[in-house]
């Protein structure tokens, strides 16, 4: 085995700029830079569409269509469920009652009320609304962040596709593509008092002058070896390496992460909790360049008590996600920044004997916003019950294939899977042209 292979192989698949000493000279970077080098990564293809930026917001479980964007206030009260319906500030849209906050930004939202797919089990839903595929056994299916990660490259010296806070499932991440293309992870909770991300700031003991110099006899010693051996992984490893220095000395990266920046009135705004800081921090990401940011927030699998747990996780995301609407709207991001709300389906037309909804995945709503979109429309329709799609059906396929659209990517291109196999970034998706502005 050669040397470069031997280091190559000692790579860790993940992880970000922790910098440290190696011997008497240079750094350990382990993770997210050295795969990304490594696949020696120069060309992207695509060219920015109206969107910039997602930010896609899962709430994982499955949330129940009825209680929040789809309400059902005529249905016999079996079907209609123990919560009511609200007006919006757009004239012939309700949604669930206990999304005050949401109601008075639905003028800037799209309410998809018709999407459907047919996998009833948390982990095949899930992997849907993250590739635009159904599972394969044969093949992982790369998620949405790679893919534009893949396509577009990093932009300001930031991670192309970041996790907050952390890689929500295994469909999150670069499936047949490199794993250069994965996201990177806070490794914290923006929620939390003490929050900083992982091996982002040089340790303590390394000042800004003594990191200079190190990289200064670190290229000296770089230049004496390419001489010796001329290596496409040396190559690779040079980018590696810039890169690395530039997201180690750019202020701009580092402060991307710094949410303490942000005023404390704003802050609370949000929310002081996990759904309103972590939504902030999705909004300083992709202000700053990130391209794709995707979160987290609560557990939605609601088979008992639908009216109490949803009481007990809608207000906080609904406080956090009208501010995040009217903080993109207020700063000019909101017509740049695509913003997705989604879940792995949505919940069975009738209330259960234990007050609560089954998995349901023939009809579900998804929350649209930005991007090039339309403002204040209802997409599609399920039937009086909730139970199927009445009009104007949203599939994974379309969603996926819209989205890509509004980045400027093409889905029907092909990428190349092991063996040199070509696979559609979307197989068989349309542009739903209906809610593009």
């Amino acid at each position: 085995m050669s040397a470069s292979s031997s280091f190559s192989n000692r790579l860790a698949r993940r992880g970000f700029m922790h910098v440290g000493v190696c011997g008497a000279l240079g750094l350990t970077l382990p993770g997210f830079l050295k795969t990304r080098a490594l696949a020696d990564i120069k060309d992207y293809a695509s060219v920015e569409g109206k969107a910039k930026s997602v930010i896609h917001i899962f709430l994982p479980g499955g949330m129940a269509h009825q209680e929040s964007f789809d309400p059902k206030p005529f249905a016999p009260p079996e079907y209609r469920g123990p919560l009511g319906a609200i007006n919006t500030n757009v004239d012939g849209i309700q949604i669930g009652e206990l999304w005050k906050n949401t109601a008075t930004v639905a003028d800037k939202l799209v309410f998809v009320r018709g999407m459907t797919h047919g996998e009833a089990a948390h982990e095949r839903g899930t992997h849907n609304m993250f590739t635009g595929y159904r599972p394969s056994p044969a093949l992982q299916y790369p998620s949405f962040g790679s893919v534009v990660s893949h396509e577009f490259g990093s932009r300001n010296n930031l991670p192309p596709y970041i996790c907050v806070p952390s890689m929500p499932n295994e469909f999150a991440g670069s499936g047949y593509l490199s794993s250069a293309y994965g996201p990177f992870s806070l490794g914290g909770d923006p929620a939390n008092g003490n929050f900083k991300v992982r091996d982002l700031a040089l340790p303590g003991s390394m000042t800004e002058d003594r990191f200079s110099r190190r990289r200064s006899m670190l290229d000296t010693v770089d230049s004496h070896f390419k001489k010796l051996e001329k290596s496409d992984s040396l190559d690779a490893m040079d980018t590696f390496y810039q890169d690395a220095y530039k997201l180690i000395s750019s202020q701009q990266a580092r402060e991307a992460f710094a949410l303490d920046k942000e005023p404390d009135k704003l802050r609370d705004e949000y929310g002081r909790n996990d759904a309103g800081q972590r939504l902030l921090m999705a909004r300083r990401l992709v202000e700053a360049g990130v391209r794709l940011v995707t979160l987290t927030y609560g557990g939605w699998d609601h088979h008992d008590n639908v009216k109490g747990n949803m009481e007990g996780q809608v207000p906080k995301f609904d406080q956090a996600f009208a501010r995040l609407i009217r903080d993109l709207s207020d700063r000019g991001l909101l017509d740049s920044t695509l913003v997705m709300v989604s879940s792995e389906f949505g919940r069975t037309p009738k209330i259960n004997a234990t007050g609560g909804r089954d998995h349901w995945p023939k009809v579900f709503s998804v929350l649209l916003a930005g991007g090039g979109l339309k403002k204040g429309i209802v997409y599609g329709s399920s039937d009086a019950l909730g139970a199927e799609p009445e009009n104007d059906p949203m599939t994974v396929e379309n969603l996926a294939t819209t989205v890509y659209n509004q980045l400027g990517i093409n889905a029907d291109k092909e990428l190349m899977a092991p063996g040199g196999r070509p696979i559609e970034i979307v197989d068989g998706g349309k542009v739903v042209k209906e809610i593009i502005a």
